[in-house]
């Protein structure tokens, strides 16, 4: 009964017509905070009408709790996995990708060349790469660092190479007639034009670095991070702080995947791509 009321007033909510765009801005965060809220209700109901164990499924309000009563590891956690690991080895793998996409755009045999070593590199395993990488790098955050610019390097470099070749003839034929060089053409030009997926490949690239950070904490940490804490966790049955750590991994790449599309919606305005949604 509960979940027939709250589907209809979502649905009502959803199919809500509204002349004003913030009204619609509005409804729409309105519905997706109401489907949350309904189904942590539904979670809670049936864990407690049901009796699950919490080893098996805590509860919602068990989670909450733990997660107040444990915020200065969790914050521990994030420092070391998130702000250490995952952003650094974000900031180094897109930028390195970046680069070489300019050298491989610059210089075009290098594409038939890096192209496949980086298609090749993204088709390892994680869990074969982690262990090696924290036998070379060492048990703290550098190791994780490394096992993120694994991950976000090709789906960085291949979506830069494809914008940076995405303008046509006419429009390289114009700036030529302007006397324009590559470099200039290249920042004038190809570079504005290659915007969306530049963006389209750091948004990509923000989820993998925090799933990289995170596993690779599972073949060797110190006593602190993510991947650590959730693995002796597990072994302890304490459920509850695991959900609490993976509520924290939520948020975290809610917000990094939100904060690279906002740049992008800033950085892009002008690209008919934005027009459209807007």
């Amino acid at each position: 009964m509960i979940w027939l009321v709250c589907w209809a007033t979502n649905a009502k909510l959803a199919n809500l017509k509204l002349s004003s765009q913030n009204a619609q801005k509005a409804r729409k965060f309105l519905v997706a905070l109401f489907f949350g809220l309904t189904v942590l209700l539904l979670w809670e109901i049936t864990v407690r009408v049901f009796g699950i164990s919490k080893v098996l499924l805590p509860a919602p309000s068990a989670i909450a709790s733990t997660f107040a009563a444990s915020t200065d590891i969790l914050w521990v956690d994030f420092v070391q996995t998130v702000l250490k690991g995952a952003l650094s080895g974000y900031v180094l793998g897109c930028g390195s990708a970046f680069l070489i996409a300019v050298i491989i755009d610059r210089f075009p045999f290098l594409q038939r060349g890096l192209l496949p070593v980086g298609n090749f590199v993204a088709a390892l395993p994680i869990i074969g790469m982690a262990p090696i990488l924290v036998m070379w790098f060492g048990f703290d955050w550098q190791s994780k660092a490394a096992v993120v610019v694994v991950m976000v390097f090709f789906p960085m470099l291949v979506n830069t190479v494809q914008g940076l070749q995405d303008t046509d003839a006419m429009q390289r034929d114009l700036m030529r007639t302007y006397a324009a060089g590559y470099w200039k053409t290249l920042l004038k030009l190809r570079l504005p034009a290659a915007m969306p997926f530049i963006f389209n490949g750091l948004k990509i690239a923000t989820t993998l670095a925090l799933i990289g950070a995170i596993v690779a904490e599972f073949f060797g940490s110190p006593i602190r991070g993510m991947g650590f804490r959730i693995s002796t966790s597990v072994g302890q049955l304490a459920m509850d702080l695991v959900w609490a750590e993976i509520v924290v991994a939520a948020i975290v790449g809610s917000a990094f995947y939100g904060g690279v599309a906002l740049l992008e919606k800033t950085m892009t305005f002008w690209h008919p791509s934005q027009r459209r949604r807007t």
